[in-house]
């Protein structure tokens, strides 16, 4: 089975849509998963810790068609964290999100979003954990990158990449604005980096 991974949507309808009709030219079959962050947050992280909202069109974009394409699964992101957070409410969308894991485990690998991570440095980047496995997919940051023992690797679009050379981290890069996804390959342990151009 292949897996085509994507996160950081942010309730972009229109790059999801770009991105989800990609996957299926290039990547007809593959499981869809996803790193998080699929909806925006419109409240900050200064304001979330002193507020309360009771419905989740006050907290969050939600346009019309996004629940229609986000029929997969996903690790929860920071925005989906805030949404929880701040929101009380019943509605389903709401048990929904809040009912996403911190982490998936497909073949050989783990999905996160990585916001849970210590980030720093400039350019700001994660310090990956050790307890990991071998293989990480993650997003947050909405920089693409692959890094293997510690090592940055220059990543082009739709070349194949080794992941059984050691610790792997691959960022996915953003749905919203760059369009961009992984295919995952466990039985050849390659990922490719993919990007809807215009």
């Amino acid at each position: 089975m292949s897996y085509a991974i994507l996160g950081d949507i942010h309730s972009s309808v229109e790059d999801l849509e770009d991105v989800l009709q990609h996957i299926g030219q290039h990547a007809p079959g593959a499981e869809l998963i996803g790193t998080g962050d699929l909806f925006e947050c419109t409240i900050s992280k200064k304001r979330a810790p002193f507020e309360r909202f009771h419905r989740l069109e006050d907290v969050m974009l939600l346009p019309d068609g996004l629940l229609d394409l986000l029929r997969f699964p996903s690790v929860i992101g920071n925005q989906e964290e805030r949404i929880a957070k701040i929101t009380e409410s019943e509605e389903e969308l709401l048990q929904r999100i809040r009912s996403m894991p911190e982490k998936l485990e497909i073949e050989g690998a783990e999905v996160v979003h990585g916001h849970q991570w210590t980030w720093d440095g400039n350019p700001w980047a994660p310090v990956f954990p050790d307890d990991t496995a071998g293989l990480v997919f993650y997003g947050h940051s909405h920089e693409p990158g692959l890094v293997i023992d510690d090592q940055p690797i220059e990543i082009g679009y739709g070349v194949p990449y080794d992941t059984k050379k050691g610790q792997t981290f691959v960022n996915v890069g953003p749905v919203v604005g760059d369009r961009e996804w992984v295919l995952y390959e466990p039985e050849d342990g390659t990922v490719t980096f993919r990007k809807v151009i215009d």
